[in-house]
């Protein structure tokens, strides 16, 4: 469908080498898109590029640390010299540290910040203004159901999610005269390496989120092809400062 098409749109997608990123970078490629994935691991993004090109997309890794602003402005410098411009970014990379609020150190709770918000809010800065000379752009911020919803563990991460969340709201404002769209998705629990450990190694907790989800189970990270097709493509045009929740109904759940 024409609405959706991705042919000749450029895409980075930070954390492309699996989980929510891949899934996300899978979609983008079926639709069409050229994908650069973005990340430190290069035999794992060398396979996830392998897959791309199967899929009938042009692929290429460029090594990114997140954590590092030079390596976030170099990342979209590398993009445009390889392929002349940049349509869209997903901003998806990012680190989670469960401990309880108080055992956090401040380089902890930094390391969190910097690598799942500011390297978002740097990414998006150095895009602007290539999406700007190209006439569009499409920015879509991989948040969490924890930037609404909190738990002991998480005070870092959620915090940065629900940075994310407001970030993009602003960049929504400050861009849409550039027609440069910015929204958020919000996933729910879903399988991937993140919460693979968690899933199988706390006592009950795989029960509680299956109980709580009304679709009845986990997330898969092909889950969030569509909502990834959609924010990228001119189906979604008018869509800006928008969060979207795929998560099964948990948020929802009593």
């Amino acid at each position: 469908m024409e609405l959706f098409e991705l042919t000749n749109r450029v895409a980075i997608v930070t954390g492309g080498n699996g989980g929510i990123g891949l899934g996300m970078a899978r979609g983008l490629a079926k639709a069409g898109a050229t994908i650069v994935v973005a990340a430190r691991n290069k035999q794992k993004s060398d396979e996830a590029v392998k897959e791309l090109k199967g899929l009938g997309a042009r692929s290429t890794f460029i090594p990114v640390d997140v954590e590092k602003e030079a390596s976030c402005r170099a990342l979209i410098a590398s993009t445009v010299e390889q392929f002349g411009k940049l349509d869209i970014l997903v901003n998806n990379a990012g680190i989670a540290l469960p401990k309880m609020p108080e055992e956090y150190s401040l380089e902890e709770w930094s390391k969190v910040i910097q690598a799942n918000l500011t390297s978002a809010f740097i990414c998006s800065q150095a895009a602007y203004p290539e999406m700007k000379k190209g006439g569009r752009g499409k920015i879509i911020n991989v948040a969490s159901g924890m930037a609404i919803l909190a738990a002991p563990l998480s005070a870092p991460y959620a915090a940065s999610k629900a940075g994310m969340l407001q970030m993009g709201r602003v960049l929504a404002t400050a861009w849409g005269k550039d027609n440069i769209q910015v929204n958020a998705v919000l996933p729910g629990w879903t399988d991937t390496d993140m919460t693979r450990g968690r899933r199988h190694s706390v006592a009950g907790f795989n029960e509680r989120v299956i109980a709580r989800t009304p679709l009845g189970r986990w997330g898969e990270p092909e889950d969030f092809a569509g909502i990834a097709v959609f924010l990228a493509s001119a189906a979604s045009d008018f869509v800006t400062g928008g969060a979207f929740v795929v998560d099964g109904g948990y948020l929802v759940s009593a």
